[in-house]
């Protein structure tokens, strides 16, 4: 299984959170020789506690908070199992597994893995922080074929409220899964809202809060000359 180490994660925002509380006597100190400045009750709340107390506090707090952010940042990443027989994809607890003859092209796409069938019909995209020379290789050495580049891209369209061609109920989903993007990016709402869309054979990617689409139209021909 390939997976984030979940000990290098608590540590690294612990450690963020240590730096960040270390440096938030000093902040506190500045924010209250200014005239005006946001925060100034905070700070100087803080500004009065007396040291030591005031940095050890402050630095108890960031590591707790570090802490925090590091064991949700456990939770929501992406573990990858591959094996001959299949692909598992592990997020939050929530597994997702697929045979061998399922996945017909294993895609990186920005920061995201997708896994496409061999129809060119997308059959799993999530998130991915895992270094992506390392699943190229486990990838391939299983005889999974692995692209660098979604060779499906140039057929996304933009979405709008009211886009011609899709099938019914698609728009209804996309303006759904919008309002819940606004709310929450990366929310449960948003991930069952593209799974329904999936039912309906809508792949949907997105870019700077934008939603795109298309649709794959049967089986497609090579992968590296997909239909247009």
């Amino acid at each position: 299984m390939i997976a984030e180490s979940a000990w290098v994660l608590v540590l690294f925002w612990v450690g963020c959170g240590v730096v960040v509380g270390g440096l938030a006597p000093l902040l506190a100190d500045w924010l209250v020789t200014l005239p005006w400045a946001p925060l100034d009750g905070p700070a100087e709340l803080l500004s009065s506690v007396p040291e030591p107390w005031r940095t050890i506090g402050a630095v108890g707090v960031g590591a707790l908070l570090g802490l925090v952010v590091g064991l949700i940042a456990v939770h929501e990443s992406l573990a990858v199992s591959v094996s001959r027989g299949g692909v598992a994809l592990t997020v939050r607890d929530a597994s997702q597994e697929f045979g061998c003859d399922e996945v017909g092209l294993v895609v990186r796409d920005g920061k995201q893995l997708v896994l496409l069938g061999p129809d060119g019909m997308e059959i799993a995209r999530e998130d991915c922080h895992l270094a992506w020379r390392r699943l190229a290789d486990a990838f391939a050495g299983r005889g999974y074929q692995w692209s660098d580049v979604d060779p499906y891209r140039e057929e996304f369209r933009r979405w709008v409220p009211g886009t011609p061609g899709l099938p019914e109920g698609a728009d209804a989903l996309l303006r759904a899964r919008a309002a819940a993007q606004q709310k929450d990016g990366n929310s449960e709402d948003v991930r069952e809202l593209r799974r329904e869309l999936l039912r309906l054979r809508v792949v949907v990617r997105d870019e700077k809060k934008r939603q795109y689409w298309r649709m794959p139209q049967g089986s497609q021909g090579s992968w590296g000359s997909p239909s247009s």
